[in-house]
């Protein structure tokens, strides 16, 4: 299984980079996590937010691979707990199949994302810093790991 983890916004901050990698690296070969980073949609005083947000979403849906399910990080998604995280990826493992989880840019995801999604997460009902998100994604998914494998971590 490869988890995908597609997000919109390129050139993170060190603090952003240095807190990805504390955990990727925790991570087995085995458990592979790989970002692609998309640059945001123009915008600006007379740029359209929609016509932004469009093109996310296009370079979005071209990143996935064929074959991926989808999974997009929505405010409005359905909220899982660390535990039932663990049971998914417990669940997405024994299915054999890839995934692929969007991280929209400042504005959201595109409706096409939102479509193309098998499953809608919210991380937190807090609006999060996008930055932020993928370090606290990557320590979930180590955290949900940690359980699938009785390590310490979680305890």
């Amino acid at each position: 299984m490869r988890i995908k983890v597609i997000a919109v916004g390129t050139k993170m901050p060190a603090w952003v980079e240095t807190g990805y990698q504390e955990y990727a690296k925790r991570l087995p070969r085995d458990f592979s996590v790989q970002v692609v980073e998309l640059p945001l949609g123009p915008r600006g005083k007379n740029a359209s937010v929609q016509k932004a947000i469009t093109k996310e979403g296009e370079q979005m849906l071209a990143a996935i691979p064929s074959g991926d399910r989808v999974i997009a990080l929505d405010v409005e998604g359905k909220p899982w707990s660390t535990e039932q995280l663990a049971r998914n990826l417990s669940d997405w493992r024994m299915e054999g199949d890839n995934y692929s989880i969007l991280i929209g840019g400042p504005d959201g995801l595109a409706p096409t994302c939102l479509q193309r999604a098998h499953a809608r997460w919210s991380l937190s009902a807090l609006t999060l810093p996008h930055p932020l998100v993928r370090i606290v994604l990557i320590e979930q998914l180590y955290r949900a790991w940690t359980i699938l494998h009785n390590h310490p971590y979680h305890k």
